[in-house]
């Protein structure tokens, strides 16, 4: 996301968003963790796989360097980092779940763990699209976070898994299921916890466990649930969380949670994750009829006649995370309409038909843009303001989850393996 990095800071004033200088985004992964590291939902450079080199073509039988079969039903991302992809899953037991996380050799494969973090007698229901595994694990040398929703977040040991916390505090009525990922920051996990009723925005101490701040949604939705995961920026000095939600966004202070000010415009079940470029926030305000709107960071209270740049609905994602490449933003909506529009102004360079179903969020890897449907459909895209397609691959089994990178291999999960897709040697 942030290879134009040079260029996009010059004229920037009184923002500074998390991740142009030797933090990222959507996490705190230094920038010399390099090939070494995909350790959280669309890596830690934005869904950028730099350096990345994976092949351009697979199939069932094609590039495929293992295959291993995972138990029960997760759609979180793999994680990778130094050798090792971890994956959360939720099997069931009777009428119960164990809620587990994993740890395999990205070499071989190999099982290198497999604990349970919790076990669940009575389930909530979920949507036939989510699992109750969905949040994908943040990865640090020294830690392991997962997270269930209002099921439980936990920190494990990375060598072996040992829980060495659970925190079960986040009790919310679910809808659906849950599915945003947590955000690590400063030693702070950001999580959404948009219910049924009385939705909040929270933070973990990331060492404890512990709840460090709680902070009810200011405003009051007729349909108060979403799926998000936040976004970071740092203006005028301090760390703004950014979190979309029913019927508005609202940003707060990382320290104590205060609500620094708001966009409102009317949705639901929001679930992409916001995206940034220069002193802009991205994101997208509702399911049912998804649009895309930019706001100028920073300001106070009610930002909404002051701070929005500009909206676009045509072709908007209900699921899949947009995808910034230089002063370009792409992205596909669930039914398989791909768009590229300029991130600064929101016009539009061109709109084309994909085909089939998206969840699964964009990736830029070998110089191009890599779109997975939910069939198991990849298509490459060139990055660019005319629309070309680079090429295809098909692979059997549901592909919701965002595929993950590592020394130039890609890990897929489908709903019933993890596999990884390497250049073989004839």
């Amino acid at each position: 996301m942030f290879q134009q990095l040079a260029c996009w800071l010059v004229g920037l004033s009184i923002v500074s968003v998390v991740g142009f200088t030797d933090e990222l985004v959507l996490g705190q992964a230094p920038v010399s963790e390099g090939l070494n590291s995909w350790s959280e939902f669309r890596g830690t450079s934005g869904a950028h796989a730099v350096g990345h080199h994976p092949p351009m073509e697979w199939s069932d039988t094609q590039n495929i360097e293992w295959r291993v079969p995972i138990q029960g039903l997760g759609w979180s991302s793999p994680s990778v980092h130094r050798g090792v992809v971890y994956l959360t899953t939720a099997v069931p037991l009777g009428p119960g779940l164990s809620l587990r996380a994993m740890a395999f050799d990205a070499q071989s494969g190999k099982s290198l763990w497999d604990i349970e973090v919790k076990r669940v007698e009575k389930v909530p229901s979920i949507h036939a699209k989510n699992s109750h595994a969905s949040p994908t694990p943040i990865v640090r040398d020294d830690a392991v976070y997962v997270h269930f929703g209002t099921l439980g977040t936990a920190k494990l040991r990375p060598i072996d898994g040992k829980i060495e916390w659970l925190c079960e505090e986040l009790d919310y009525p679910p809808v659906h299921g849950s599915g945003g990922s947590p955000v690590l920051r400063d030693n702070k996990l950001a999580i959404i916890c948009d219910g049924s009723a009385n939705p909040f925005v929270c933070a973990l101490d990331a060492g404890s466990g512990k709840v460090v701040w709680k902070t009810p949604r200011s405003v009051s939705a007729r349909i108060s649930h979403s799926f998000g995961t936040v976004a970071m920026a740092r203006v005028e000095g301090r760390t703004q969380v950014l979190a979309p939600g029913p019927d508005h966004m609202a940003a707060y202070d990382l320290e104590d949670g205060k609500e620094l000010w708001k966009v409102l415009a009317p949705g639901w079940s929001v679930v992409p994750q916001p995206i940034l470029i220069d002193d802009m926030v991205i994101y997208n305000h509702d399911y049912d009829n998804p649009e895309l709107m930019a706001v100028r960071l920073g300001g106070q209270g009610d930002v909404t006649q002051s701070h929005v740049v500009w909206r676009s609905a045509r072709g908007a994602p209900s699921t899949p995370t947009p995808l910034l490449v230089g002063a370009e933003l792409y992205f596909v909506s669930d039914n398989g309409i791909v768009s590229c529009v300029d991130a600064k102004t929101g016009e539009r360079h061109w709109m084309e038909r994909l085909g089939g179903n998206y969840s699964a969020s964009p990736v830029y890897v070998n110089d191009l843009l890599l779109f997975l449907s939910e069939d198991g459909l990849a298509t490459w895209v060139k990055p660019s303001v005319e629309y070309t397609v680079a090429g295809k691959n098909q692979i059997t089994g549901r592909t919701l989850a965002t595929p993950s990178f590592f020394k130039d291999s890609m890990f897929l999960r489908t709903e019933e393996y993890l596999l990884k897709i390497s250049q073989q040697k004839n």
